[in-house]
């Protein structure tokens, strides 16, 4: 990759605002001062320092978030809060975009990556890739829904591949239960439509795993962190893909 490509990339900058950086002295690869931004660099193995700092160069990030109620899963909205805002603005510049999406009211585990093969494999009803989700609905579930769920549900437009549904909790006083429902597809308002057509309304929903990967407890609502490295192997195994990690 070109120097003057792998800054715009990390958003150092415009084209021309890095490719000035470059000229005038202010970029060093593995330790040497580079003034050609046509040099070629290789970014997951050189190292990269601006002004005598070194920078993180790496251009293929793997993210964990817990998303919070009230945001989009966009990659920008004019007039809402998107979670592309609680990631540093070079995320966006490199394309760490989210693997699917949630609801602006759900919460829960969302995964971005750079890598758009990775993303395509793991959305692909091809690949039967589970989520797991904890939802409060309206009214007491018993057996027969449990039943209804496994066999697929007809949503009208499609119908919904079987799903486990494990009723964790019934409240008879309050009218509700908690379960927990596994799926394998990512279609819009799935879930609750699934619930809504057995009878129950969903009142909250919270994505607990993504695939092989759990959320992790320590990461509070709004917050993200980079992949494990045990993780990403986790979901390119998910995704059917060959471990490029251990080949590198």
């Amino acid at each position: 990759m070109r120097l003057d490509k792998w800054l715009a990339t990390l958003g150092k900058g415009s084209r021309s605002e890095v490719r000035q950086m470059i000229r005038d002295g202010q970029a060093a690869v593995n330790g040497q001062t580079v003034r050609d931004p046509a040099a070629d660099c290789d970014p997951e193995r050189d190292t990269l320092s601006l002004r005598g700092t070194a920078e993180d160069g790496r251009i293929m990030r793997h993210v964990m978030m817990h998303k919070p109620a009230g945001v989009l899963t966009a990659a920008r909205d004019n007039r809402q809060m998107t979670v592309m805002d609680l990631l540093p603005a070079e995320y966006r510049s490199m394309g760490c975009m989210p693997v699917g999406r949630l609801d602006k009211d759900t919460t829960g585990i969302l995964v971005f990556t750079c890598d758009g093969e990775l993303s395509h494999r793991l959305l692909s009803p091809a690949r039967h890739v589970e989520k797991r989700y904890r939802a409060l609905a309206s009214g007491v579930m018993d057996e027969t829904d449990t039943a209804l769920f496994s066999r697929g549900i007809d949503l009208g437009d499609f119908t919904a591949l079987p799903a486990r549904l494990e009723i964790l909790r019934t409240d008879a006083e309050s009218g509700t239960t908690l379960a927990e429902v596994t799926v394998t597809e990512g279609k819009f308002h799935q879930v609750k439509r699934m619930f809504a057509a057995a009878g129950h309304e969903v009142r909250m929903l919270h994505r607990c795993s993504f695939g092989p990967l759990e959320l992790d407890p320590a990461l509070p609502e709004g917050e993200w962190r980079e992949l494990t490295d045990g993780e990403l192997k986790a979901l390119r195994q998910a995704a059917c893909m060959e471990d490029r990690t251990e080949k590198a």
